[in-house]
């Protein structure tokens, strides 16, 4: 039975193939991220060395995902992510970036009990249902159905009010990627020295 408390160690071979030690296979990059994304820590080390390799595959992954035109990260934050390597920024920006994500985090987290925890007297009001049915498919379609509790009651008859419901959401999620796109590059500026 896996240890779901502990990381997930994975080895990697002088070869460069990834080791689950947990079922004693092969992994591809993928399958590690399918790990990550079902809420387990992983934890990747050269067997030769005993170096931790955790974060060099984790930025691989990214890479590849965006590669693949699954853009999370808008060019701006990518762009003032290269600079903070090399300016004094350095040092808040990855303490900045754990508490945005601990942020969010909190966030999904309320939202879903906010959806599955209604009280009584809320529930029986006209239209409650029909709104959290909104929320629920609004919350699958920002992570691709990822987060727990979001899976719609009768998924495998979906209708199309609850494919409008998703679309709607996917677009009111690329506004806020928008937006958060010009806060970043409003943030940028504001950072740049004045001469």
């Amino acid at each position: 039975m896996a240890d779901t408390e502990n990381p997930l160690l994975i080895k990697r071979y002088a070869s460069r193939r990834l080791y689950n030690t947990e079922t004693s296979d092969y992994v591809t990059l993928e399958e590690i991220a399918g790990v990550i994304r079902s809420g387990r820590e992983v934890q990747i080390i050269d067997l030769k060395t005993g170096d931790d390799l955790t974060r060099q595959y984790l930025l691989q992954i990214i890479a590849e995902h965006e590669s693949r035109g699954e853009n999370v990260l808008p060019l701006g934050v990518l762009t003032d992510l290269v600079r903070s390597y090399t300016t004094q920024a350095q040092s808040v920006v990855p303490q900045f970036l754990a508490m945005s994500f601990e942020m969010l985090r909190d966030g999904q987290s309320k939202m879903v009990d906010n959806l599955t925890n209604v009280p009584p007297p809320m529930a029986a009001m006209p239209g409650m249902e029909a709104m959290q049915r909104q929320q629920r498919a609004f919350l699958k379609s920002m992570m691709g159905g990822n987060w727990p509790g979001t899976d719609a009651e009768h998924s495998d008859e979906a209708t199309e009010q609850q494919r409008r419901e998703a679309r709607e959401a996917r677009e009111d999620l690329e506004e806020i990627k928008r937006q958060l796109a010009e806060l970043q590059q409003k943030l940028g500026e504001l950072n740049k020295p004045s001469g």
